[in-house]
């Protein structure tokens, strides 16, 4: 309201009026505001008068209507300059036209009769700064006209009117003189969130609600955000995305959801489908947004690594980035990285679970799978579009790459399988590392320069990773791999300080360059001569095999057509070449010929790779057989004597070291090479020559050719007469032993190195008389089978040398090649455990090993003609027999070797080429063996001769069944030998086709088929006979066979399998606890859950009735149901079923651990719990609660046992494993502070019930029967350790059960649901002790305990054996012991019961 006006004092003036003054133009004005520079200067009288007003407003009207171009322009100079009037004269009266000014001007701006422009966006800018003077009361007029002017914005220029809001907004709130201002300031929020936001109107919200952040509260800060990113998915312009980003991260500093912000923007920019460079060029401004954003804030930068630890499914490309770009900050430079690694090793971790957990249905296990392929392509999808303005990204890419491969070791990390689409750490860090690679010129030289480091400084189990990365580079990029040959020189220098894996496989990996660079191979010939005169016999033997390799890749150049080497400098100046025709010109084996005649004066292992690397030479390039011959011919000569009566000198090959007999000289790996050389080199003829092959150095002459030729013979005819030596000579005498020599452990050492060697010598003449076999005419077979006999009998006599002659002959130990260099750099290996250069690899082929093996089944055959026609001598039979045997054993040998040979190693497809087909050959002596008539098994039980042959019999059966494993083994674990199987089914096959195809019905998977028919045709009938023959230890590998068979099956063929397993488990009476234990673990493992767990339960409750509980009822001797389970078995079964339940219990943790991620994710709001992966976390819920169940009903009756002291000690164990899990699963279901509650579903509250019923209530009272049947035990002996076991053990369990029931208490009451209605509260509750004493009787209880403890006291425990036991006096012991135990049995005979409060 306008004040009153005031009469004037005089009456004179009131009678007459001053004349009204002129009133001013709109251009006066202007004018005036222009000119009106001094503040204390007067204003017109027409402007200090109120009733100028509307004049004014008018002129303001009339402006914006008038149609001339520059209307916009005079309406801000109109403006203008009545505010600057008003500012320069506060006080007076045109003042109070400041109100109506800005609701004119907004009604103007908001009809559009004035243009959206800079000049309005000016006037605009100027009228912020006269809000302060502008009454309170007045603002929310102007908020609401603003507000409601939200709908109509559709260009940029009509947000100009926004920036008036957060100053009108902030008055408001902190006013005192509106109404609930907080109300009013919420309303207005509400009004904003309400209004449709057009594309201008979301970018220019973003800008300003940062203003006024702190009038806003956090739920509708959380809707704010909610809105901006709903409408950025829909339709914002890709050139507004990197702005509208920024100001989101300002946001998020200004108060703002930071999770959310991250969330956000990782949602939108992870899932975008808009494509191309424009897009990817965007990406890479917001990364550089984020960047500085979190340099400003670092919480940012945590916000982002909580959001991929909190739940992974918010892994994409994008986060990728975000991570590697922040990585660049020196703070999260580790974290970054490690949150990477982490979520990708977690990845393949659940599916690894996944792929063995067998209780985990198809659809989640390919869950698993979806999300490790996931994780891989973002990773994979960020590194290849890292050159769109990202650059700055580079070195965190190459430290991720890195982290990925040096993570991996080598041998430990099993391979990740092909056929689920996934690469592997390590694929992907090469992948990762290539792709930086080949497009980034500026990262290669750091990749080659981390290259080097971290082959220098990791382990070396770790560094191959790294060097397959590096084959790949120079084989792929050679050129831009030799601008960094430096790098790759500084590497070569630690060659001889390296692993001597690592060292010899980084030559290997440079030899592609050094057809290049002939200033690099001129560097890693004088690397490799260097090392070759180290100390370390590891350096030599490595420099050696690089040397070889060196060579090799020479010759394979040659061979392919590719230009040779570049000659090296340690050849003649150019110069001196020139004198020299080109085709006598030496290669490199010539070259460096004298380095490898050092080899020849070096230790064993070095020699014995001298000559493998010569056979590979020769493999290469048949025509440097000759040089190769004139190369060994003086050296072999050494221990060759032609004339004498001995003509191998195994002597000279021996070296006494230490006290010890060694091998100095591999004779018999020497002559393998040599045979392999003769029947590799070629028939050359007279015209033929060879411009390769100069002898060292001097050009080809007949003289040369002639020498060439004689030393091949030489060694042809020493091959030939040392088989015959050895055929006919006195091999006693070459062992060095004779009628004075003893039997003590020196001469038994002594004659075993030469017995090595021999069988070593007799293997490469076998290998050679099996060659001449191929060749040979018809007429020749049976002598050269008859010499091939005779062989294998001599091989088995020396072997009896090597071996210990304190063991049996049916244990015989692996071969050991006592060297030089193993006495002195070996003597640590543990023997036996992993092939170490101390075992004697053998030197037969496989194609040898198969023919040996036909040669004793038809001598077999043959011989069981004859005893069925009663024609067979009891000498020949033996003589068979030990060929049978011999046999046997090398084939098994022979197998165990196979993987020990590299894959790439030439020498692998030399000796175990033919692998396949020892197979059938072997199947076929096990049918043959088998098949005992009834009439001589009866007579072996009652002949010791016959018992003896039978006895025999069953040992070449089962030594013929372990190369059958091992046979199937290989099949199974390489896809290259999967052919084994058909092989062995074709050994077994039936005349009537009808029959096989009744058996495969069904099946169109070739491999599964074949796996079928040989279970159902030849392990079925085989197990079958075996048990019912007894033959137990046969039908115990059979059983494995199955298993692992089994265990590769498609789930449908797997479960028919288990069922059959079943079959013969209910239907056999057997009484050896390991076959029975094999049947009931092949029958449970093969049957699919949850059918194992019944079988499981069963089976339980079948071992009840045999092992006895404290019933009064009497336990069975044998099981109705299942015969297998008796006495004699019932523990070993009780074992078998434990194991399967802790395996189960072991796969609780990762699930909780999976669990506990989405609990976590879901009540923290995380927004990447979508509707299906929701339903499928369920899903895993509900089959973990089914899970737990089944183990619950399998304890609850072994619980129920009278269990011997280790399985109740293992049940204990398992129990208390199985409450700590019931225990997370219950904390897990506890919400979190400040988050919903759920109720616990219908099959947790019933796994709740059945845990407290049938296991809780009865394992209380098993733990109580142990420890009374431990007090009422007689035995001292070790009551101390078991003591020690129970109070470790039981409490343990009882502190998990109490655990479980504190959350089961805390769940109940947050969710009002009495979860413990069925429980039975336990009586060590609060461990209140009370004496277990009648309080009448309390004197003569205390007289009966003492003369009780009078009685144990006078009682004498068992002495201790031994001398140190004698020393010590057994009495003053055996009191202590006495008085330990007293004291223990004391504090655990105490009964623990309910406090008196509690009762209460």
């Amino acid at each position: 309201m306008r004040p009153a006006v005031k009469l004037p004092r005089n009456s004179t003036t009131a009678l007459h009026r001053p004349p009204q003054p002129p009133p001013l133009t709109d251009i006066e004005i202007i004018s005036l505001a222009q000119h009106h520079g001094d503040i204390s200067s007067q204003l017109p009288p027409f402007l200090l008068s109120e009733s100028s007003h509307p004049t004014l407003l008018s002129f303001l009207h009339s402006r914006a209507t008038a149609a001339t171009p520059n209307s916009s322009s005079s309406v801000s100079d109109y403006v203008s300059s009545l505010l600057s009037l008003i500012s320069r004269h506060p006080s007076s009266a045109l003042s109070s036209l400041l109100p109506p000014l800005l609701h004119s001007y907004l009604s103007l701006f908001t009809s559009h009769k004035i243009p959206h422009d800079r000049n309005s966006l000016s006037t605009l800018q100027q009228l912020v700064g006269y809000i302060d003077s502008v009454e309170i009361s007045e603002l929310p007029k102007l908020i609401d006209s603003i507000t409601s002017y939200l709908p109509q914005i559709n260009d940029l220029e009509d947000t100009h009117l926004l920036i008036l809001l957060p100053k009108c907004v902030e008055l408001v709130r902190i006013s005192n003189e509106i109404d609930k201002p907080v109300e009013y300031i919420n309303s207005v929020i509400d009004a904003l969130l309400n209004c449709e936001w057009s594309k201008v109107l979301l970018i220019k919200m973003v800008q300003i609600v940062r203003d006024f952040s702190s009038c806003i509260d956090k739920v509708r800060k959380s809707e704010f955000l909610e809105k901006i990113f709903a409408k950025m998915r829909d339709d914002v312009e890709i050139q507004d995305l990197p702005g509208l980003v920024y100001q989101l991260l300002v946001l998020a500093t200004k108060g703002f959801g930071k999770r959310q912000v991250i969330e956000g923007v990782v949602l939108y920019f992870g899932g975008t489908k808009k494509a191309g460079s424009i897009m990817k060029q965007v990406e890479g401004t917001v990364l550089l947004h984020v960047n500085f954003a979190v340099k400003q804030d670092t919480s940012l930068g945590q916000e982002v690594l909580g959001l991929v630890r909190l739940d992974s499914r918010a892994f994409n490309h994008f986060t990728v980035l975000i991570l590697l770009s922040i990585a660049r900050i020196r703070r999260f430079n580790e974290s970054a990285v490690a949150v990477l690694k982490t979520a990708l090793l977690n990845a393949y971790k659940d599916y690894k679970f996944a792929k063995v957990c067998r209780w985990l249905p198809d659809e989640l296990k390919e869950e698993y799978v979806e999300k490790a392929r996931a994780i891989e392509k973002a990773i994979l999808k960020a590194v290849n579009a890292s050159h769109y303005g990202r650059e700055h990204i580079l070195p965190s890419i190459v430290q991720l790459g890195f982290g990925f491969l040096e993570g991996v070791e080598e041998g430990t990390q099993k391979e990740i399988s092909k056929s689920d689409g996934l690469m592997g750490t390590e694929e992907l860090g090469a992948q990762v590392l290539k792709c930086l690679f080949e497009v980034h010129d500026m990262s290669r030289n750091e990749i080659i320069e981390q290259s080097k480091l971290h082959v220098l400084s990791l382990k070396p189990e770790r560094c191959f990773p790294i060097l397959r990365l590096l084959e790949y580079l120079v084989q792929v990029h050679p050129h831009p791999m030799l601008e960094h040959v430096s790098h790759l020189k500084e590497m070569l220098d630690y060659f001889a300080f390296m692993d001597d894996k690592i060292s010899y496989r980084l030559v290997t990996v440079l030899l592609p360059l050094v057809k290049f660079s002939r200033d690099l191979k001129d560097y890693v010939i004088l690397v490799l001569r260097k090392a070759m005169f180290r100390r370390e016999n590891t350096v030599r033997l490595a420099a050696l095999n690089a040397i070889l390799d060196l060579i090799l890749a020479e010759k394979q150049s040659k061979a392919d057509g590719l230009f040779s080497f570049q000659e090296s400098s340690s050849q003649a100046s150019c110069s001196q070449q020139a004198e020299v025709p080109q085709p006598t010109k030496a290669d490199l084996f010539q070259e460096l010929s004298g380095v490898l005649q050092r080899c020849l004066y070096q230790q064993a292992n070095v020699r014995e790779s001298l000559y493998n690397g010569l056979v590979k030479l020769v493999l290469v390039d048949p025509l440097t057989a000759g040089t190769v011959f004139d190369f060994l011919l003086f050296h072999f000569q050494r221990f060759y004597r032609e004339d004498a009566e001995v003509q191998l000198g195994i002597d000279q090959c021996l070296k006494q070291e230490n006290g010890k007999f060694c091998i100095e000289e591999p004779l018999d790996c020497l002559l393998f090479s040599v045979s392999w050389i003769l029947l590799l080199q070629p028939q050359i003829r007279s015209d033929q020559t060879s411009e390769s092959q100069p002898c060292f150095g001097f050009s080809i002459t007949q003289d040369n050719e002639a020498g060439k030729s004689l030393s091949g013979e030489s060694f042809s005819n020493a091959v030939t007469k040392i088989r015959k030596f050895l055929r006919n000579g006195n091999l006693e005498g070459l062992l060095g032993k004779n009628q004075d020599s003893g039997s003590t452990p020196i001469e038994e050492e002594k004659r075993r190195c030469p017995a090595t060697l021999i069988l070593g010598i007799i293997e490469v003449v076998m290998n050679n008389i099996v060659a001449e076999l191929a060749k040979a005419a018809d007429a020749q077979k049976s002598e050269l089978e008859k010499e091939l006999s005779q062989f294998v009998e001599i091989h088995d006599s020396v072997e009896k040398y090597t071996s210990n002659s304190r063991q049996c002959s049916g244990n015989r130990k692996s071969i050991i090649r006592p060297s030089a260099s193993d006495s002195s750099h070996n003597n640590k290996l543990a023997l036996g455990t992993t092939k170490s250069s101390m075992e004697r690899t053998p030197l037969l082929s496989t194609l040898t090993i198969h023919r040996l093996l036909q040669l004793a089944l038809e001598l077999w055959e043959l011989d069981s003609s004859k005893r069925n026609s009663q024609l067979s001598s009891g000498k020949a039979q033996a003589i068979n027999f030990k060929t049978l045997s011999c046999v046997l054993h090398m084939c098994l040998r022979q197998l165990k070797f196979f993987s020990f040979v590299g894959k790439d190693d030439p020498l692998k497809k030399m000796i175990y080429g033919e692998i396949k087909l020892i197979g059938p050959s072997v199947m076929n002596i096990i049918l043959s063996l088998k098949a005992v008539p009834k009439s001589e098994r009866d007579s072996s039980k009652k002949e010791p001769k016959g018992r003896k042959d039978f006895e025999d019999r069953l040992e070449y059966i089962h030594s013929a069944l372990l190369c059958l494993k091992r046979l199937i083994e290989i099949s199974l674990h390489s896809s290259k030998y999967a052919g084994l199987i058909d092989d062995l089914v074709s050994a077994n096959r039936t005349e009537d086709a009808d029959e096989e195809c009744g058996l495969a019905k069904g099946i169109d998977d070739i491999s599964t088929k074949s796996k079928e028919l040989f279970i159902k045709k030849s392990i079925e009938p085989l197990l079958n006979e075996f048990l019912d023959f007894s033959f137990f230890r046969e039908a115990e590998i059979l059983c494995d066979i199955v298993l692992m068979i089994g265990n590769t099956l498609p789930e449908e063929r797997r479960n028919i399998l288990g069922s059959w397993t079943m079959k013969v488990v209910k239907t056999s009476h057997i009484s050896n606890s390991k076959v029975a234990k094999c049947l009931v673990l092949t029958a449970v493992n093969l049957t699919s859950p949850p059918s194992d767990f019944i079988i499981a339960e069963n089976m339980a409750a079948e071992l009840l009735t045999v092992v006895g509980s404290e019933g009064p009822t009497e336990p069975l001797d044998m099981s109705e149901k299942f015969p297998v389970i008796n006495k004699s078995t019932c523990a070993a079964i009780a074992s078998t079923i434990l194991q399967s339940v802790e395996s189960t219990i072991l796969d609780f943790d990762s699930i909780m651990t999976r669990l506990k991620t989405h609990y976590v994710a879901t009540q923290k709001g995380a927004s990447f719990n979508r509707s299906g992966e929701t339903a499928t976390e369920l899903a895993v819920e509900e089959i973990l609660y089914s899970r737990a169940e089944a183990v619950v009903e399998v304890l609850s009756h072994f619980v129920a046992m009278n269990l011997k002291e280790t399985q109740a000690e293992h049940l204990l164990r398992l129990s208390a494993k199985f409450y700590k899990n019931l225990s997370k699963l219950s904390k897990l279901r506890i919400a979190l502070k400040g988050c919903k509650q759920v109720l616990p579903s219908l099959k947790y509250e019933r796994l709740v019930e059945i845990t407290c019923r049938k296991l809780t209530a009865p394992i209380y009272n098993f733990m109580a029967q142990m420890q009374k049947n431990q007090q009422e035990s007689n035995k001292t002996k070790g009551i101390v350790n078991k003591i020690k076991r129970e109070n470790k053990y039981i409490p343990d369990l009882i502190f998990q059960i109490e655990d479980y029931e504190k959350y089961l208490i805390q769940l109940s009451k947050v969710t009002k649901v009495n979860l413990l209605r069925h429980a039975k509260r336990s009586t060590s509750r609060d461990f209140k002790i009370v004496e277990p004493v009648n309080r009448e009787n309390e004197n003569g209880s205390a007289e009966e305990s003492g003369g009780e403890e009078g009685e144990t006291d006078s009682c004498q425990l068992p002495e201790r054996s031994g001398p140190v036991a004698e020393e010590e006096g057994s009495e003053d012991d055996d009191k202590d012991e006495d008085a330990l135990v007293r004291v223990k049995r004391a504090k655990t005979s105490l009964v623990v019961q309910d406090s008196s409060d509690e009762e209460a």
